[in-house]
Formats: C-alpha cells, structure tokens, sequence
C-alpha cells in the first residue's frame, strides 16, 4: 500500500519523477499484465522479461510486445502512450506444462505485419522458435535436453542474421544455433577451436550439419547474462562468478574482462557508441567499463539490493558546446531550485548523430553526456548520467559545474588506520578562466611518510550543492561534523574516517570541505549492523536465491570458495579497483516504483516500460509525450 505523509515515505510507490528532460508520468491506462489483472504470486517462478519488435504496419501501430508471467506468454499490439491497452484481446497466449519460459527475443530483420519470429528459453533447458501471428510452432531446440539440461538464461538473434541465434545457459556455457539446421538425436561431440583464460570455444564434429554450430564455455557458475555490441562484432558476458568478459564474437577472442566488487554480475549493456559497458549485480552497484582503455571507469551506488538490469537511454544522450551554460543534471528537488538555468542541448534524431558531432565540431570543444538506468530486487529504478568529467578526468572542464571527491586513503606506519577526506567543490565557469582544473591530480612525495592526497576522483553532477558562505543545504553534512564514519559498500564494511584535509595537501577551497556529502554516497556505520543484517536478509532471501534450481546451486556453491580467492587476489587491481580509486556515481533520480522485485527496464523513443515480478509491465511517458 502505499503510505502517506508528504510522499518522503519509503513504502510509497512512485507514479512520477523528474528529471532536467521534465516530468516522466506512469501511464496507469497502458498498463500491460495478465488479462485478469490481478498480481502473479511469483513464488517459484522465472522472471518477467518484456521483448519488443517493431512489423512496420502502414496503421502506425507497429510496436508488438511480448511478456512472459509464469508458465504463460503473451503477445499484444503494444499502444505505448497513443491508446490504452485492451488485456481482452491478445493476439497470441500461450501456457506451458512442466516448464515455464525465462526469456525471448524477437528478430527485427524478418518481422513483417504478417509474420514474426520469436525465439523463447525455457527453464528445462529447450528453445522454441515461434510465430505469435500466425500461431505456429515452426521448431523446438534442445527438445531431449541432448545439448544441455539446465536452464536458459539468455537468448539472442545474432545481429544482422536472420537464421543464427546464440542461448546461454546457467549451466556457463554459450550455444550458437542455425534455425535450417537440427539438432540430432545423439549428445554432440565438440572439438577444440580456441581456448583462453577461463574460457573455450568448441566446434560441433558431424558429417552433416547439425546444432549446435558453436559452444562456448565462459567463467564458473552461471552464464546470467550477454550483450552483442551495437555493431554486432564483440559479446559482452556477465556471469555468476563476477566476471565480466568481452570477446570478439567472430574471431572467438578475449578482448578484456573485470571484476564485480562482490559477488555474480547479473545484467549488463552497451552504449549506443559501443565505447561505454555497464553491468550490474549482486554488490549492488552499477559498473562502467571502457571498452577501449578496458578498465573501470566509475561505479554507481543507488540500490539498496542486487541490480537486476541496466539499459542506456539512446534518445537522452546529448552533446552541448562548452561555450554554452551546462545543463543541470540532478534530482526532483534540485532541478526545481535550478530552472534559471539556460540549457545548451544540441539534440538529434539518432544516438549516433548525437555522438558523431563529438567529433565535428570544428574544433569547438563539446560535452557529451550519456545517460543510463537500473532496476533492482529492491523494487527501485534509478536514473544516472556519464559525464565528461567522469570520461576524461584529466582533461580541463571549460564553463561546467561538477562536483568532485577527493579520498585520501594512507596508511599510519605505528597504528595501520586508514583515513579519508571526503571533499565535494562546484567548480563554476567564469570569463577569464574555469575551475575545472581541480579535477587533476596532485603529486606525491615518494619520500613523504605523511597523508597526502591522491588524484582527485569526480563525482556525479547531481550531488547536493555547497554554500560558499559555509552554511549547508538540506542533505549536506555542516563542516564540523567532518569526522562523521562512512564504510564503503561491501559485505564486511571496512570504516573509514573523514577528516578534513591538510593544511597545504588539498587543491580545494577548505570552505567547501565535507559540505555536500550525499546521501547515496556513503553508508553511515550508526546503522551498519541493521542495514549490513537487513542486506543479507534480502540476498540470501531474494526470488532468485531460493527458485534457483538444484543444478543452479551445486554450480554456485562447488565455485564459492573460488570465487572468494579470485576476488582477494583481484581487489585492487585493474580488474577490480578499489572503492575510493575510481569516481563513485550517484543517482539522478532513486525511485520506489514497484512493490515487487523489477525485472524489465527498456528505453523507447517516447517513454520507457519496467515490469515487476508481479506480472505488471508499466510505461512511462517522456516528457511532453503524454497524449
């Protein structure tokens, strides 16, 4: 229910937030679920996936969506923001016995208003290639479980094919099918094709052509999640041991990997560019990874539980000269407050227009800035912007606002306590020059024993502004209270202490010395052992634990003890820095949108859908998009 008091209560489920686009609003009437409409008891079941594919119908409804509930499928003319939708007559309905589906996937280059082909995973391990219009099962994959027997976690059309698909499998490995070919009726035989740092690629050895074509054996644990780059030449993998690993997908070769900061990598996906990589999991965090530099770049801290999807936003990526006033990125309250100001948005028709006049500008230096989202088990959906600051840390910051961190994090040769100043500046614009410099790094003395500051790691642009005249704004923490302990977000919280900087080692006005800490930023150790108690409780406790199958469980616990020594050996390095080495995001906007668990996030050009594991695919209209 949702509870009442102003709307700052924690149980009160969203119906619209605001960002500096404008207002996004729930359209309650488009609301797709069950014709019945009542809420799924998602007990024991898979999660709820939603996959759209647009047939070019000459009416103007084009869109198609399909939405798995339990062991039932549906299909819908999908109206979006134009029309309500009518639950009473869904094209196509299907429901299944002794398995129930757990992912689909239709193919853009062969769908037609009178055809589509939907490829659908089932939990025992099958794959089905269906067409919901005209109501046909042209073929089912995998049917004696031959192939693998575990459960299907991941299905995709290979990009610019329309007959080759790829199925991942809790199990950990890949398969690649051909819809012309069959599977057989003997187990494959594979032969080595390549082999690499935890990871294989066989070959299926067989006088005629058969499925699968390709079987790839990635990581430990479960295979959770791929992701084909825009240009379909490289396959990003999240899986249950931590990993995240990009290969190039026809050359069957390791490009780079990273490590989760804790526990399985669940979801992941690319910028509309291919140069950016997100993924999510099971630490709670949201991870950027350059697909060019192969690093970490920034993490996100907004969700209270493990993040279940992540999407960029295509139509919100924007470009602004630099000569311009920055537009405001920030939460509901602060773009209130802050509506004076100009915005310099050059927006196109395409991500890739957008992101093309990056570098066409005559010589006009631009801010690119991209923005992405997540949803959780902890029924939240946050909303982040990447920006120039976090991309290019090193380079001056001509006439934008930002916010930065500063760590210092040394060690005292007598007592071993590790320190930290926590430091958050507006760098403003000005005629003659920019703050933005402050965002370098400042030497250390390597013969100095002392606490010095590292380089100086920015934040996102949308934490709570400081004061100059040293007073403090509604969620920042007065100056004097600099000493306050935080932990970062880990298991077994290691806390550290924010003290002010000192005297000569800050590159920072000392007035704005711990002023704007936010509250996403950092988790208070008043109540860690609460919240430390409460986040076990929703982890070990969460849908995907429990329903996880016996095959599931085995592969997570023989690669627990593994898992914990790789994320020793790995914490701190490139794979996996530490908290305070790089920038720490915060969410543009945190918002309870559900009373289950989110399972679906998907950016459209008017609106974005999410689906709850209640079985209620919801959508929300962009900004001046509600007709």
């Amino acid at each position: 229910m949702a509870a009442e008091g102003g709307g700052k209560e924690t149980n009160e489920i969203k119906t619209q937030f605001t960002t500096r686009e404008g207002v996004y609003k729930l359209l309650t009437h488009s609301e797709y679920s069950r014709p019945n409409r009542v809420p799924f008891n998602s007990q024991g079941s898979n999660p709820v996936k939603v996959s759209f594919v647009n047939v070019n119908d000459q009416s103007g409804n084009g869109d198609r969506i399909c939405f798995n509930v339990g062991r039932e499928l549906y299909f819908y003319i999908y109206k979006g923001v134009r029309k309500a939708a009518d639950l009473s007559k869904p094209i196509d309905k299907r429901i299944y016995k002794g398995t129930q589906p757990t992912c689909h996937d239709f193919n853009p280059l062969t769908a037609t208003a009178d055809s589509v082909s939907l490829l659908v995973g089932f939990s025992a391990g099958q794959v089905q290639l269906i067409d919901p219009i005209k109501k046909e099962t042209s073929k089912l994959f995998n049917e004696e479980r031959l192939i693998d027997k575990s459960r299907v976690t991941c299905v995709r059309w290979v990009p610019g094919s329309e007959s080759l698909f790829l199925v991942a499998h809790s199990s950990g490995s890949m398969y690649l099918y051909n819809v012309e070919n069959t599977c057989g009726t003997t187990p494959p035989n594979y032969q080595l094709l390549k082999q690499g740092e935890n990871y294989a690629v066989h070959t299926c050895k067989s006088k005629s052509a058969r499925n699968p074509l390709l079987r790839w054996t990635v990581g430990e644990g479960a295979l959770n999640e791929f992701a084909f780059s825009p240009d379909g030449k490289f396959l990003a993998c999240a899986s249950q041991d931590g990993f995240l690993r990009v290969f190039g997908f026809d050359a069957a070769e390791l490009h780079g990997t990273m490590k989760s900061y804790f526990g399985g990598l669940l979801c992941v996906c690319w910028s509309p560019d291919g140069q950016y990589i997100v993924a999510g999991g099971e630490d709670d965090l949201v991870t950027v990874w350059s697909f060019s530099d192969c690093r970490v770049i920034a993490r996100g801290h907004g969700h209270k539980s493990w993040v279940s999807v992540v999407a960029f936003d295509h139509c919100t990526t924007s470009v602004e000269d630099s000569d311009l006033p920055a537009e405001f990125s920030g939460s509901d309250e602060e773009y209130h407050e802050q509506t004076n100001f100009g915005v310099g948005r050059d927006r196109a028709n395409s991500a890739q227009s957008r992101l093309s006049k990056r570098n066409s500008t005559d010589g006009r230096p631009v801010s690119v800035t991209y923005r992405f989202g997540s949803v959780g088990q902890d029924t939240q959906m946050c909303l982040w912007d990447l920006t120039e600051d976090i991309l290019f840390p090193h380079l001056p910051l001509s006439r934008t606002r930002t916010h930065t961190n500063v760590m210092s994090a040394t060690s005292s040769p007598a007592a071993g306590t590790v320190t930290a100043a926590t430091t958050t500046t507006a760098a403003a614009g000005n005629s003659s020059g920019t703050n933005g410099s402050n965002t370098g790094s400042t030497g250390n003395n390597s013969g100095n024993t002392t606490n010095s500051l590292p380089a100086t790691l920015p934040r996102s642009n949308s934490l709570p502004h400081s004061n100059p005249q040293g007073g403090t704004t509604p969620n920042s923490h007065p100056s004097s209270n600099s000493s306050t302990t935080t932990a970062t977000p880990t298991p077994t919280p290691t806390p550290t202490t924010t003290t002010p900087a000192s005297k000569g080692g800050s590159i920072i006005d000392s007035t704005f010395i711990a002023t704007g800490v936010s509250k996403f930023a950092t988790l208070s150790l008043h109540d860690s052992r609460k919240d430390r108690h409460e986040k076990d409780h929703k982890r070990n406790h969460s849908m995907g634990h429990i329903n996880s199958k016996s095959s599931d469980k085995l592969n997570q616990l023989s690669s627990s003890r593994t898992a914990k020594a790789d994320a020793a050996k790995t914490l701190g390095t490139t794979l996996c820095p530490r908290m305070e080495e790089v920038p720490l995001l915060e969410p543009l906007v945190c918002k309870k949108i559900a009373h289950e668990r989110l399972t679906v996030l998907i950016f459209l050009e008017d609106c974005l859908v999410t689906a709850c594991q209640e079985g209620f695919v919801c959508t929300w209209a962009r900004p001046g998009k509600v007709v």
